[in-house]
């Protein structure tokens, strides 16, 4: 013990006389005495030896030996920092960061997530499947054979059209309708979920209309389902997307995989009704399509068509940002420009 406590005298010297030419050989210090392998925690580390009745005076020691070398290491970075004309850096604390740019979702996946929450809410889960997609769980399964006019309907990007007529042909998906067919292959009722993604269509790209877009399509089949219950369920999602004073109306409509099928207007969220280019001054804007499942489809994958019934619907994400935000122009969704993103920083 006699022999640790004049090794300690002796390295209380040496750290007192020690000095520094520069930051390189301050840095030296650090490592040589308050380092992870430094003698300072070497020599603390002999503190388990030492007997019971003497490890207080012992602990006071080691710690005032350690004091000393913290407070020479201190004193010897500041004779040495660039205010006295060295190299060593000097760091003020009391500066303000640097600034770090604060990301944003894309105001697409603002709207999206809160569509999935709202329908949610109301027992729907989230079925999600393929961009690439066959030709049968895209167009016939949804009753849509391939004579069938409706396809005219969506300009299709196709992949690969098998020459002798065998094989399956594959296509970019024009809708997420080809989700609810795979949900509907792989799960028996009661089904309840909704479909979002992005789905492409060959047209021309504009202000109005895009290569490709976003979807949300929902789909629930149970005993009894009504179409009763399939206006209840818009109702209650328009009313938690736009407010309680959102006006609603439903046009007979047709869609292949639907029957009867109808379109969901709502009133104009730009102008108030009274009339704008966007809602062609009608004071209504076309939101969604919607309708019962055909019995043919429900058919197609095993369904019993007598015992259960089902309804569906689909809107564009693009559309209801567009009247959500008031952006008019689709394509400002897909061109990146930091401008218009930064807009949506801070948005839940």
């Amino acid at each position: 013990m006699e022999q640790l406590l004049q090794q300690i005298e002796k390295y209380k010297q040496e750290i007192t006389a020690f000095v520094a030419a520069g930051a390189e050989e301050v840095e030296q210090f650090r490592i040589k005495w308050l380092g992870t392998k430094g003698l300072v925690k070497s020599i603390m580390g002999e503190m388990k030896n030492v007997p019971n009745d003497q490890k207080k005076s012992f602990g006071q020691l080691l710690n005032e030996f350690k004091s000393v070398a913290e407070a020479k290491l201190e004193a010897l970075q500041q004779s040495h920092s660039p205010v006295t004309g060295t190299k060593a850096p000097a760091v003020d604390y009391a500066l303000p960061g640097d600034p770090v740019s604060v990301g944003s979702r894309h105001p697409l996946t603002l709207v999206r997530n809160e569509m999935v929450t709202i329908f949610k809410r109301l027992g729907f889960a989230v079925a999600e499947g393929p961009e690439i997609e066959d030709d049968w769980h895209n167009f016939g399964a949804m009753n849509l054979p391939e004579d069938h006019p409706a396809r005219d309907m969506q300009d299709t990007f196709y992949i690969r059209k098998p020459e002798d007529g065998n094989g399956p042909t594959w296509l970019l998906r024009t809708h997420t309708s080809s989700t609810q067919a795979r949900v509907m292959e792989e799960q028996k009722p009661p089904i309840r979920v909704i479909c979002p993604g992005r789905v492409y269509r060959n047209e021309t790209i504009s202000a109005r209309a895009h290569c490709f877009f976003h979807q949300v399509e929902g789909l629930y089949i149970d005993e009894n389902v009504s179409f009763a219950d399939l206006k209840q369920t818009l109702y209650f999602f328009v009313q938690e997307m736009f407010g309680k004073d959102v006006k609603v109306r439903f046009r007979p409509s047709y869609f292949p995989f639907t029957e009867p099928s109808a379109e969901m207007d709502i009133s104009c969220q730009i102008c108030g009704g009274s009339g704008c280019n966007i809602c062609k001054h009608t004071g209504w804007v076309e939101i969604l399509g919607s309708g019962m499942v055909h019995p043919k489809v429900l058919e197609n994958f095993g369904i019993d068509s007598n015992k259960y019934t089902g309804f569906a619907f689909g809107m564009g994400v693009e559309r209801i940002t567009q009247l959500k935000y008031q952006v008019n122009d689709l394509r400002l969704y897909s061109q990146n420009d930091i401008r218009f993103l930064k807009q949506f920083t801070g948005v839940v």
